[in-house]
């Protein structure tokens, strides 16, 4: 029986296991088979996390977190979670080999996917001009000209963020009204750096190792175009990995892991929550960063207490104990 269990391995898991393990807690974290590490992991260079003053490759910087983990005493797992239980005293969490690990406590930390449009390029010019957060990779557009894809408040959000750095920005949307509120709407059409085009989709990614254009396609006529980009911003979504605890946790509308207040409790006890499964604004490395730290020493009070309540259960046995 262990302590704690950390499903995850982005930011969030990866800090939750630090603290745990500086705790004394033994954590077991379960990394996955495939995607360990995260989104960062498909980040090429990161420039705003603090305490790396010239910036630092996004997988480099996920092994730096992994390395501080096991240094205090985390176990890595790379296997993949098929089935939670976690209602009662014990959670059970069952591998994809066919193991099963038991834990009094557990933080699930499995992050969110952004939507992606499903073009083979997508995999080779990720990190190199194809980006899905503006806030982290803005700064690297510069007097350039890109577009954003998308209808929602998120695409519009995003576009008049990168203002700031580009001379021209694109909102390619396949539809002629948006999704977005009318204020984020009236900002977009406001800026006189965002030009949108409408009823089009964005059909191929043009660039060898960097991006610098793009095809579209016209959803009303079929007609075809080529549109010159430094650059390329996806902004339809994303969604939270929350398909393990379906009819298990409570979620928010927003589809994230509902948690109490400023903490990661979630609705079950000994199950706590961080990073982007309870984040649907943020989505920041740093911010899940942090919520893991959060989650650790959630784990940790939860665990202590409930030390304290078999303490004193063990002594109430004692004391009333029948001595033939």
């Amino acid at each position: 029986m262990r302590d704690i269990i950390i499903i995850g391995s982005g930011p969030a898991g990866f800090t939750a296991a630090i603290y745990a393990a500086r705790a004394e807690l033994k954590p077991l974290l379960i990394a996955s088979s495939v995607e360990i590490g995260g989104e960062l992991m498909n980040t090429t260079e990161v420039e705003n996390y603090p305490g790396f003053p010239e910036g630092i490759m996004g997988p480099d910087l996920m092994a730096k977190f992994q390395a501080q983990a096991e240094r205090f005493g985390t176990e890595v797992v790379y296997d993949d979670v098929v089935e939670l239980e976690v209602e009662g005293p014990v959670k059970r969490v069952k591998l994809g080999n066919g193991g099963v690990e038991e834990a009094r406590a557990i933080i699930y930390a499995t992050g969110s996917a952004y939507r992606k449009l499903g073009l083979p390029e997508e995999e080779v010019l990720s990190g190199h001009g194809l980006s899905w957060c503006a806030t982290c990779d803005g700064f690297f557009f510069r007097q350039k000209t890109i577009a954003v894809v998308g209808g929602g408040d998120s695409a519009m959000e995003e576009a008049t963020f990168l203002t700031r750095f580009a001379d021209k920005v694109y909102i390619i949307h396949r539809r002629d009204t948006l999704k977005a509120s009318k204020i984020m709407q009236q900002r977009a059409f406001d800026n006189e750096k965002i030009e949108f085009i409408w009823n089009a989709e964005v059909t191929a990614i043009h660039g060898d190792t960097q991006v610098n254009g793009v095809t579209l396609r016209d959803t009303e006529t079929g007609d075809v175009r080529a549109l010159d980009l430094d650059g390329l911003f996806v902004a339809i979504g994303n969604d939270p990995r929350t398909h393990l605890v379906h009819g298990k946790l409570e979620l928010t509308p927003e589809g994230t892991i509902a948690v109490e207040g400023r903490s990661t409790r979630t609705s079950v006890e000994g199950v706590f929550a961080a990073g982007d499964v309870i984040d649907p604004t943020y989505r920041q490395a740093i911010t899940a960063a942090g919520t893991g730290a959060t989650a650790a020493l959630d784990a940790e009070h939860y665990l202590a207490a409930l030390g304290n309540e078999n303490a004193a259960e063990a002594v109430l046995e004692t004391e009333f104990a029948v001595v033939d």
